[in-house]
């Protein structure tokens, strides 16, 4: 049978607690597979796995309820190894790049930033901070709305400066919460969000981290903040070298 894999951690990682469960339904029981310094932390993988969100959950919950006690190298959802043989050959053979990235995650979790403009709010701060735009905007509404160029022409600015105050923004709160942080990663870009940004953060400091999110809310009224953590770090979990051709590739397929 296939086996899931949820994460990697030392072999010293106190025990699991007693009748945890995964994936699957009914919910399958989760294990521990050790191979020298290393241990994986795995099921049975069920068939048809799809992500759901009772499974997203599952997996979310056993990387939780695993990382509190320590450091843990989260696979993402659906990583699934031919059999537990494949995943202990996986750990022996990448056995010092695991080892490196658990001494320097320890202590460590992420904090997911993502910041949104609020429409109206950003419409008047471009019209406040560009002359341009709010003379043109002038000049139609003393014309009775202006001229159907007119028009497009202030739709264009418009957009244009909303643009480039995407932009600033999004520079100013990666400057503003960075310094907070031990590491960050830029998230894919979205039409849902101006900015995606990860944070590494150490757990004794995660209150100044978010404290400085805080700071960023008050200084950039016009800026929708939301924050998602603390996670296991998915975002800071790197590849490390490539599996054979006869391993495993699925085991290490959440280290990105």
């Amino acid at each position: 049978m296939s086996t899931y894999v949820y994460g990697i951690t030392a072999r010293s990682h106190p025990a699991l607690p007693e009748g945890m469960s995964g994936v699957g339904e009914p919910p399958l029981p989760v294990r521990v597979l050790t191979a020298g310094e290393l241990a994986a932390v795995v099921s049975d993988a069920p068939e048809g796995l799809r992500p759901k969100r009772r499974d997203l959950l599952a997996h979310q919950n056993v990387l939780a309820e695993t990382g509190a006690a320590g450091c843990i190298l989260p696979m993402r959802f659906g990583s699934v190894a031919p059999d537990d043989e494949s995943v202990t050959q996986v750990l022996g053979e990448r056995a010092q790049h695991y080892l490196e990235r658990l001494r320097e995650l320890d202590g460590k979790v992420e904090y997911n930033v993502k910041a949104t403009h609020v429409e109206e709010a950003v419409l008047h701060r471009v019209m406040a901070e560009n002359a341009e735009v709010r003379s043109l905007a002038e000049a139609n509404r003393q014309s009775g709305g202006g001229s159907y160029d007119d028009k497009i022409r202030l739709g264009e600015m418009v957009a244009a400066a909303v643009k480039a105050k995407e932009a600033e923004d999004a520079a100013e709160v990666r400057a503003a919460l960075e310094t907070a942080g031990a590491d960050v990663s830029v998230g894919p870009e979205s039409t849902g969000w101006l900015v995606s940004l990860s944070f590494l953060v150490a757990r004794d400091t995660a209150e100044e981290f978010l404290a400085a999110v805080e700071q960023v809310r008050t200084s950039h009224p016009h800026l929708d903040l939301r924050v998602n953590g603390p996670l296991p770090p998915y975002s800071f979990v790197e590849p490390g070298p490539a599996a054979p051709a006869d391993s495993t590739a699925g085991a290490d397929a959440g280290a990105q």
